[in-house]
């Protein structure tokens, strides 16, 4: 009867180094979270400038539809990664310190050809490039450089945040600014020009974000 050949032990070190050569190495500390579209909230600041920029009113827009997964390393949070993408059509002016009247209106231009353009790019979405961390008194601070397209147009984006961890997932708080020409938008005007948005916009967010088992 033909002996059977048992795999020498002396294989087995360089077996379980393999992945280790390869680069394949696991990620232990690895957490993944998803973000949480009820627990969250964005907000858009649009601001007036121009000569009567006075008799204009300032917008606030809401962007309610968020999704997104960050991959993070709660022991080295420069290795984590975060990508977003809001749907375009479901941003809404919430009136806030403007005529209800104006309200509608407002909305269907932001909506339209003149600005977002919806129908065409129906998206906006962001997706890290680079982490860098630090410590602080009130969480872990984040400098988040990505790129953000929008308008069917993407351009780099930095992004500052605070992250507080908790049992079941993260909270990240924090701001940016975008600029629409930046983006091939054309900020709008009223009154023969004497009346417009500005081109910054100005972004504040509480994202929430649950942990995947």
């Amino acid at each position: 009867m033909a002996s059977q050949t048992r795999p020498s032990l002396g294989l087995l070190p360089l077996c379980l180094a393999l992945p280790f050569l390869f680069g394949v190495v696991p990620e232990q500390d690895a957490r993944t979270f998803n973000i949480d579209p009820a627990g969250s909230r964005v907000l858009i600041e649009v601001g007036h400038s121009g000569v009567f920029g006075f008799a204009g009113h300032d917008h606030e827009i809401l962007a309610a539809a968020v999704s997104g997964r960050v991959r993070g390393y709660p022991n080295d949070w420069a290795r984590s990664a975060v990508t977003l993408e809001f749907d375009s059509s479901k941003l809404k002016v919430t009136g806030k310190g403007e005529p209800a009247s104006d309200v509608p209106d407002v909305q269907s231009v932001m909506l339209s050809e003149r600005v977002l353009d919806v129908k065409r790019f129906p998206t906006v979405s962001f997706r890290s490039r680079r982490v860098t961390a630090t410590a602080g008194t009130s969480g872990i601070g984040l400098v988040i450089e990505g790129d953000l397209t929008l308008h069917g147009v993407t351009r780099p984006l930095t992004v500052r945040s605070t992250v507080s961890l908790e049992s079941t997932g993260l909270t990240a708080r924090g701001t940016c600014v975008i600029r629409q020409t930046e983006f091939g938008m054309e900020p709008v005007t009223a009154a023969g020009g004497t009346i417009k948005v500005k081109d910054e916009l100005r972004v504040d967010f509480v994202m929430k974000a649950r942990e995947s088992i």
